[in-house]
């Protein structure tokens, strides 16, 4: 069942809870589907590879999705952490900052 999300790739998030607690990172990937985002530098985790005929064996640093509960849009005009309103205008939908009131980057068509 897929979500209506609304956290976007490209946005900064602050981490709530969890081990990267108040880390900060641009989000790379969303899966609306499982609710989850891949943030990058957050939720590192080693990864032990064996040898392929692609790849090299060894140790490699992995990112791995978290819940977007998990998840706080960060401002970038305002650099604060804060919710999304949505506002439709002319039949452009877009999202916007609570604390400060502006707009946030990336209109989308409704």
């Amino acid at each position: 069942m897929a979500v209506k999300q609304r956290l976007a790739a490209g946005d900064t998030v602050v981490v709530l809870s969890g081990k990267d607690k108040g880390k900060r990172g641009k989000i790379k990937v969303v899966f609306s589907s499982a609710g989850k985002a891949e943030v990058e530098g957050i939720n590192v985790v080693k990864r032990h590879t064996k040898a392929t005929p692609k790849a090299k064996a060894g140790i490699l640093d992995k990112e791995l999705p978290l819940p977007v509960s998990k998840l706080m849009y960060v401002c970038p005009k305002c650099n604060k952490p804060a919710k999304l309103a949505h506002r439709d205008t002319a039949g452009v939908h877009e999202r916007i900052c609570r604390r400060c009131g502006e707009p946030a980057d990336r209109p989308v068509k409704a």
